[in-house]
């Protein structure tokens, strides 16, 4: 934003300043915002009609070139050239996580269609526990930068203002900008970026001297971030918001940013497979799904959409990933359905999300940080297809895997020497082996969990 507090759009043709000229990167995001303007205004029978128009191109084109979608469409009796409904669709079958470990590149498009750009390898962190590799476009990448503009549009932020990321996917140091998703656009203020290894205390001392307006990081951590800041009587003192993401919130997240830092909360629920799934409405505190992109379903035990009030499980198809797509995938997720939003957008609404839970590790010199032990540094050492870490005691972790087999000593020696450099302590590790890991009886699952007192 300019100093009159209005976005400050980037011209790309010399001496045009105002109005702005944005280059082409920029003046397509800025025409699907357009189309976001609109959109999420529509009734959900509205909306419904112009995905099933986008769902039918994806899977005439899953038929004809992805192996695994030629052959269960065959054997459910299937012709993506029929009238697609929504009954109809709702006989297909599900795609589960197991699938995509069991059939891999099967689940790969043969044959691209024209102007998605190049293809991208996406390897999940195993955030379920269950990792998977699969595939993004240009595309999707256009799409999940389109959704984070529109989040930050939803909330009315100060783009001019200094953003700051903990997180695990981020280098160490400040980037001029907020990202891709807004420096195509509009003139931002600086990026600061700590890596989530930082223990607490390290975290809290880089927070004070880059004092952001805004915060984003895992709700675990913002957890332990705040509980700490208030047992210290530590402020930020420019902090307007904090943004949260890959994880459940805690019941009482929200007050607790309330009264360690006096600022709001806002959480986005995404994957790294599928993308943006839904947004906070920025008037009320559940989540909008974000339909341009994606179709939620929420099933009962019985394979039923759920009414509002509502728990189940979360299935979704992405309308755009022409390169692995995922068609009523379940992504192992609970959720609650939400009524008709107050703020009048026709987007469904989720009133709360079961996801994942993440514990603190502490390290036996009393040091905590948000463990962070992604899939691709150890998922090619053996065919793990679940993982859960336990830290039973000061110097011990409990490893649970489902596994194809047992691991050889060779294999627990990589595993166990992988592990000891992420979470840079030798722990003593025990390596347990399960026909299946289950989420808790509050439907979130926890791959890492402390029973330290």
């Amino acid at each position: 934003m300019g100093n009159d507090g209005q976005l400050t759009t980037i011209s790309s043709i010399n001496g045009i300043e105002w109005p702005a000229l944005p280059g082409p990167a920029g003046a397509a995001a800025l025409a699907v915002q357009y189309q976001f303007e609109q959109s999420q205004w529509w009734p959900q029978e509205t909306m419904l009609q112009h995905q099933f128009r986008q769902l039918n191109k994806l899977l005439r084109h899953a038929c004809e070139t992805v192996p695994y979608y030629r052959e269960v469409f065959g054997s459910a009796g299937f012709d993506p050239q029929c009238a697609l409904t929504p009954k109809s669709f709702s006989r297909l079958p599900l795609l589960q996580r197991s699938d995509i470990q069991s059939y891999g590149e099967r689940l790969f498009s043969r044959q691209m269609p024209s102007g998605h750009g190049k293809t991208v390898e996406v390897r999940t962190s195993g955030s379920s526990g269950a990792p998977i590799r699969t595939l993004g476009t240009d595309i999707t990448q256009f799409f999940w930068r389109a959704f984070t503009l529109r989040d930050h549009l939803w909330h009315k932020r100060d783009l001019s203002a200094k953003l700051a990321a903990i997180r695990n996917d981020v280098p160490d140091g400040v980037a001029q900008g907020w990202g891709p998703s807004t420096d195509v656009v509009f003139n931002t203020g600086p990026c600061a970026m700590l890596h989530i290894k930082a223990d607490i205390d390290m975290q809290i001392e880089w927070l004070k001297k880059q004092n952001p307006e805004y915060l984003i990081s895992f709700p675990s951590n913002i957890y332990a971030l705040a509980k700490q800041c208030m047992a210290g009587s530590v402020s930020i003192p420019n902090l307007r918001e904090v943004r949260t993401f890959g994880e459940a919130l805690n019941a009482d997240l929200r007050s607790l940013c309330k009264q360690a830092w006096g600022v709001k909360l806002t959480d986005i629920y995404s994957s790294q497979e599928a993308g943006y799934i839904a947004l906070e409405c920025p008037e009320y505190g559940h989540y909008h799904v974000q339909s341009e992109g994606v179709i939620v379903e929420i099933l009962n035990e019985e394979g039923r959409q759920c009414s509002p009030g509502e728990t189940g499980r979360v299935v979704i198809t992405t309308l755009h990933n022409f390169a692995a797509p995922l068609i009523r995938y379940e992504i192992l997720d609970y959720a609650e359905v939400g009524g008709p939003c107050p703020c009048g957008r026709g987007l469904p609404v989720l009133k709360s999300i079961m996801g994942r839970e993440r514990n603190m590790l502490t390290l036996p010199d009393g040091k905590r940080f948000w463990p962070s032990f992604p899939a691709p540094k150890w998922d090619h050492i053996a065919p793990i297809r679940q993982i859960q870490l336990v830290q039973r005691e000061p110097d011990l972790i409990i490893v649970r895997l489902v596994s194809d087999r047992h691991l050889d000593k060779n294999e627990e020696t990589k595993f166990t020497k992988v592990l000891h450099g992420l979470f840079g302590y030798p722990f003593r590790l025990v390596f347990e082996y399960h026909e299946k890991i289950r989420h808790k009886s509050n439907y979130k699952y926890e791959d890492f969990i402390s029973e330290l007192s």
